[in-house]
């Protein structure tokens, strides 16, 4: 199928009120394993990467996998940058053919945010692609990266944001945190009920991993309509792969590759169908 569109994507979730799960990938297992997932549910996906992953996932090889796997994909997959920072990587991900890029601004100040995400805004559109902001601070790592503290998003700044930026989808922050959690992750659903209703594009979720299902689901009630994933599609992989070598004789490269697989088949199959929230 052709590449499908973040922006197309999110406005079906809205019609039929669940989310889009938005899988990271890293190698070709983990590809597989969520390319695998979405055609086995019939569901339509995102993958994406973050920029610094690219540090142990280099871009030139990456890239045209993913691109090259939506293209075969027998469902609607959309490609999309993850945390972009710097227009370089930005640009290196339209040119790869990406149908869209997120441009993480959360770090500087109000007014250098909306401006930045205004430009690449223009950029993405020079490509037919779309853009995801981020207002407020994600907290967590990612990876390797420094520690974020949470800084909520204010509702009140959410319109002028939206109507400066001109961005089609909106990463907020509402005590989600990349990585692990430490302890049970606090989400104020209030404060997502007045982002929803001052928001005029679709919402995102980051810092999927370690949210319960129940939360997930109410999530997608107070109007988010992509949910990223990550940390756990990681360790899926990591502790199928450390089974299957534990209990193998003679383990061998091609058994170990389908454990990597299905550790992050499962992983993304289980996410797609609570955020289908049909239950």
């Amino acid at each position: 199928m052709p590449l499908a569109y973040m922006k197309d994507l999110l406005e079906e979730a809205e019609k039929k009120e669940k989310a889009v799960g938005a899988f990271n990938v890293a190698n070709m297992e983990m590809l597989i394993g969520a390319v695998k997932a979405a055609e086995s549910s019939n569901t339509p996906i995102i993958i994406q990467i973050a920029e610094m992953r690219l540090k142990h996932s280099p871009f030139h090889l990456i890239a045209p996998m993913m691109v090259s796997a939506a293209k075969h994909s027998s469902v609607n997959i959309a490609v999309h940058f993850d945390h972009g920072r710097t227009e370089t990587a930005i640009r290196a991900a339209l040119d790869y053919g990406f149908t869209s890029v997120m441009f993480d601004g959360s770090s500087l100040p109000l007014e250098e945010n909306m401006e930045k995400t205004a430009q690449f805004v223009r950029l993405a559109k020079t490509y037919g692609a779309g853009l995801e902001a981020e207002l407020g601070t994600i907290g967590g790592s990612e990876g390797e990266s420094t520690q974020q503290e949470i800084i909520t998003t204010d509702p009140k700044i959410v319109p002028r944001f939206i109507e400066h930026s001109h961005a089609d989808a909106l990463a907020v922050a509402i005590g989600n945190a990349h990585g692990h959690y430490k302890g049970k992750p606090r989400l104020s659903f209030p404060i997502l009920k007045e982002i929803q209703a001052l928001s005029s594009v679709p919402l995102v979720l980051h810092g999927g991993s370690g949210i319960s299902d129940e939360d997930f689901q109410a999530c997608i009630r107070g109007g988010i309509r992509k949910i990223n994933i990550a940390t756990a599609s990681f360790d899926s992989l990591t502790k199928n792969a450390k089974e299957y070598l534990k209990d193998s004789n003679t383990p061998n490269y091609f058994e170990l590759n389908e454990a990597m697989v299905a550790g992050v088949y499962e992983t993304v199959l289980h996410h797609i169908n609570v955020f289908n929230n049909k239950s």
